[in-house]
């Protein structure tokens, strides 16, 4: 099996899995999933940031409980409030720090560090995710949509035309052509949603461009970590992609900010 067919059948499994999820799985159900991502995500990022296996189950288990308690732990008037602190958070950390942590090329490698770094990527994504379901299936995929359309459009457009090296210190296989094709590619799949849907195309094609730029921050920043503790990938429980961590980086830095520009266009209307 080459490695581009592991990487197309995991994909198709993993969609066959979480797309009906998405569509039909009750608010409580989808709490529940959600927490277990939360919960396999820390885990790896805790590995990547070399915790003792003992530490980094624990680290594990304390996020994916927090995720899967806190909405109903606390009064129905703090939890949307809680949701726009994590959203908040969100903003700070990829619009000011990630930015900076890459240019700066920072290491961190301090244990509190990191764990209050992964609490601030994994947290966030949680509490989007809850919230863009919450808003309709279709509001969550349209979004993850502009992250698959642009990471598939970058590996296939970096293939066959990459040259020169985006990041070549922090993730060498990442290409300046790539990101162009994943451009073209976000930019005709807004021109689809606002024919279907009739919303404004000059304002879609500015936020797919921003939520375009944030996955690749999120995908670098991932890329950049992984490169300081030596492996090649969070995990291997997902053939082809590595670990669940690989395949979310780029929501973490994406979903987060999706959610709270619609919170934003929510409260202003």
């Amino acid at each position: 099996m080459t490695p581009l067919f592991r990487r197309v059948l995991t994909a198709a499994g993993l969609l066959a899995v979480f797309v009906p999820a998405v569509l039909w799985a009750p608010a409580w159900l989808w709490a529940i999933l959600m927490a277990g991502l939360i919960g396999a995500a820390a885990y790896e990022w805790a590995r990547l940031s070399h915790f003792p296996p003992l530490s980094a189950h624990a680290y594990a288990v304390l996020l994916a409980f927090c995720a899967l308690v806190l909405p109903w732990v606390l009064a129905a008037d703090d939890w949307p409030i809680y949701q726009a602190a994590l959203i908040l958070l969100a903003f700070a950390f990829w619009l000011i720090v990630a930015p900076l942590w890459l240019l700066g090329r920072w290491y961190a490698a301090q244990p509190f560090v990191r764990a209050l770094v992964g609490v601030v990527l994994l947290l966030p994504t949680w509490a989007a995710l809850l919230y863009l379901h919450a808003r309709g299936p279709g509001v969550l995929l349209g979004v993850m949509a502009i992250v698959w359309i642009a990471d598939t459009a970058a590996y296939f457009a970096g293939r066959r035309f990459g040259r020169h090296k985006l990041a070549p210190a922090i993730s060498p296989g990442k290409t300046w052509e790539g990101v162009a094709g994943a451009l073209v590619a976000v930019a005709l799949y807004a021109a689809v949603l606002s024919a279907v849907a009739g919303m404004p195309l000059l304002s879609l094609l500015v936020v797919v461009s921003g939520l375009l730029y944030l996955s690749v921050l999120g995908d670098l920043f991932e890329s950049w970590i992984k490169r300081l503790s030596g492996m090649k990938d969070s995990g291997s429980m997902l053939p082809g992609h590595g670990g669940v961590l690989d395949r979310i980086d780029a929501l973490t830095s994406t979903l987060p900010i999706a959610a709270g520009l619609l919170m934003w266009l929510e409260h202003s209307v």
